[in-house]
């Protein structure tokens, strides 16, 4: 079977990277922009460092901020007319996996508009034709949206959040300019950049992990694991080091897919609303420590990755528990909450949220197969 590798066209890295959205939109000849973002990341001038740069440069744009933390089908339905009314020739995603996520989804019904029923963008969406061009501006340091060819859509109907998967959806260019993450409040900052941690882990792990992206998904391990907790007290250095290792991550998982964090991670943020990447990092203990028994000695890998001392000399179990606690020790020092229940998940909810996991895209990639009663039990250890 042969090993596929997609990657975005381009891609800009370090302070100032955003002054090159002016080249490559002139360059394209490119003559109207939608800049996707959020409310808040208009309020707090994050976003306005792009509305000003593109009003500097007199290049047209309008502004659809009405994303939501975690995107939904109006979203993208609303988006879809935005663009159409205002006549846009590429999106200017502004944000974190949110903003670019729901850009994906209205770039790919731009250009395949037989998709316009978002719920048939679902799995491995059977699009024709590329996405109508998709600058993504990172704002936080975790998610990797803007290097991969999936994205997330939540089903508010059904409680549910769907992932579609889709090589002609990545964006051509991405922005990974430190600058515009540095306000990201602490919270903000170690719920993405655990998210990052659980990416790369989990691409290490999965079924179709292979030398390439074990190369990627090490390396954002090891960035990750020094650079975090720095990052969340607003470090300079941690944050520029954050979004190069969490970029990294998405280089590796794009191509090889995830696992049973983010299928169990999915339900929780679609019915109680919890951020991805904090539903994702309470997660990730209890599921390592469950997918232990398949994982060869890939623990002693991410165990060293990690700082962990010594590994050569530990017996497996004690690599593995080694690898364990220094991810619930990183989880710990950046505030992350160790019980389900602390984020209003109810016991009576678990048997729907284990049915969501396992239809879940992500679960087929779980290195240990699992079954709804063991999600459960997994669910029950924290909650």
């Amino acid at each position: 079977m042969a090993n596929r590798i997609i990657l975005n066209e381009t891609s800009y890295f370090g302070p100032g990277a955003i002054q090159e959205i002016v080249h490559e939109v002139k360059d394209r000849g490119l003559k109207k922009v939608m800049v996707v973002t959020d409310k808040d990341l208009m309020k707090f001038k994050v976003a306005t460092k792009i509305t000003e740069l593109l009003d500097q440069h007199q290049i047209a744009f309008e502004v659809y901020d009405r994303i939501k933390a975690n995107p939904t089908i109006a979203n993208v339905q609303q988006g879809v007319d935005f663009c159409r009314k205002c006549g846009a020739d590429v999106l200017v995603a502004v944000g974190g996996g949110s903003a670019i996520d729901t850009s994906k989804a209205i770039a790919i019904i731009m250009t395949n508009p037989e998709f316009a029923d978002v719920r048939s963008l679902e799995g491995a969406s059977p699009t024709k034709h590329k996405a109508m061009p998709i600058i993504a501006v990172s704002t936080t340091s975790g998610t990797a949206a803007e290097v991969t060819i999936n994205y997330v859509i939540t089903d508010e109907e059904k409680h549910r959040k769907f992932v579609c998967a889709d090589p002609h959806d990545i964006p051509v260019i991405a922005i990974v300019d430190s600058e515009m993450c540095a306000s990201m409040p602490p919270r903000l900052c170690a719920s993405t950049g655990m998210d990052a941690l659980v990416h790369a882990i989990e691409g290490y792990i999965t079924k179709g992990a292979w030398e390439l992206t074990d190369m990627m998904h090490l390396k954002a391990i090891e960035i990750i694991s020094r650079s975090l907790r720095s990052s969340v007290q607003g470090d300079k250095a941690g944050r520029e080091a954050m979004a190069l290792g969490q970029y990294i991550a998405g280089m590796g998982f794009s191509n090889v897919g995830l696992g049973i964090d983010h299928s169990m991670a999915h339900p929780l943020s679609a019915v109680y609303d919890i951020p991805h990447g904090t539903a994702c990092a309470i997660l990730l203990a209890p599921v390592l420590k469950f997918n232990a028994p398949a994982t060869g000695e890939r623990y002693r890998e991410i165990a060293r990755a990690m700082g962990v001392e010594g590994v050569d000399d530990m017996s497996q179990d004690a690599y593995r528990q080694a690898a364990i606690a220094a991810v619930e020790k990183l989880s710990t020092d950046v505030g992350i909450p160790t019980k389900l229940s602390d984020l209003g998940v109810l016991e009576k909810d678990l048997d729907f949220l284990a049915e969501s996991a396992i239809a879940d895209a992500c679960t087929p990639g779980n290195p240990r197969d699992v079954t709804k009663e063991q999600v459960i039990e997994i669910y029950k250890s924290i909650l």
